[in-house]
């Protein structure tokens, strides 16, 4: 049994609350830049430019890529022969308010939704925990700003329906979001499950590298179809039309029920953010 102290976790979520806001995951910048080559429109071009030098920006001055900071959404992964010294929640909150807080981020979490009274350190965050096998704890932090979390749908499909149904789903999805999420966006997409599972899929497909594509051939080639049909939309960069409206599509799926087929979608904006780290 392998000990870990509350402390720690303070610690390290702290740190990667900030990291997570101040720098995007690998490859990402690369991936908007890019992006420049394929795009056709010469003004679409140039805003793709404004947000690449933005983000070298951000890098620069040492201040958050985008003013919405998001609200904080905790993947962990425990391992089942580590005891942790210490309450793991209070310790992933404490150490968001302190991320938040000491870092200076935006802070944009209300106690209760109808009442609206914001809680001044960006807290409770949003903790998703699942035990797995080893000794180990695998943090992955992911804050979500709104203007793209709004723009999430879901749908309860009936098993009839085809992979066709599903694509043009995705694709209307992104077509009634517009230009809100500031495109170009990236696209979760969440298959199997039921209900509400089908949702965290969604947000864990966001979590996936951008350079790897579904291991299992018929989702590799659905996301890409999602992908080429989304791009054909012509929304563009911040909604100025254009051939890049999505960066990339991802797709993780689960086992489900006999009689249904939830999908939901996870739009993620350019500032698609996460930071991983293990204990």
């Amino acid at each position: 049994m392998r000990e870990i102290n509350s402390e720690e976790i303070t610690k390290n979520i702290a740190e990667m609350c900030v990291d997570a806001n101040l720098n995007l995951p690998c490859g990402m910048r690369e991936c908007i830049e890019n992006a420049q080559t394929c795009e056709k429109s010469e003004l679409c071009r140039s805003v793709l430019g404004d947000i690449a030098a933005n983000i070298d920006c951000a890098a620069e001055l040492g201040v958050p890529i985008c003013q919405d900071t998001g609200m904080a959404v905790i993947f962990a992964e425990i391992g089942q022969d580590v005891h942790i010294n210490g309450d793991f929640e209070q310790a992933v909150n404490d150490g968001v308010a302190q991320g938040y807080v000491d870092g200076r981020l935006r802070l944009s979490v209300v106690a209760d939704p109808l009442e609206r009274v914001n809680t001044n350190n960006n807290t409770p965050a949003v903790i998703h925990t699942k035990l797995v096998s080893g000794d180990k704890i695998r943090l992955t932090v992911a804050p979500k700003g709104f203007g793209s979390e709004n723009m999430s749908r879901l749908k309860m499909f009936t098993p009839s329906a085809t992979k066709e149904d599903i694509v043009k789903f995705v694709v209307e999805t992104v077509s009634l979001a517009g230009s809100n999420p500031c495109p170009p966006i990236v696209v979760g997409v969440g298959i199997g499950g039921d209900f509400e599972y089908s949702a965290l899929l969604a947000k864990k497909a966001l979590c996936r590298d951008l350079n790897t594509r579904h291991p299992e051939p018929l989702y590799a080639e659905l996301e890409q179809t999602m992908l080429s049909e989304i791009n054909k939309l012509g929304i563009g960069s911040q909604g100025f039309g254009g051939t890049v409206t999505a960066l990339y599509v991802n797709i993780e799926k689960a086992a489900t029920h006999i009689a249904g087929l939830p999908v939901a979608v996870n739009v993620g904006c350019h500032v698609t953010r996460h930071c991983e780290r293990v204990l």
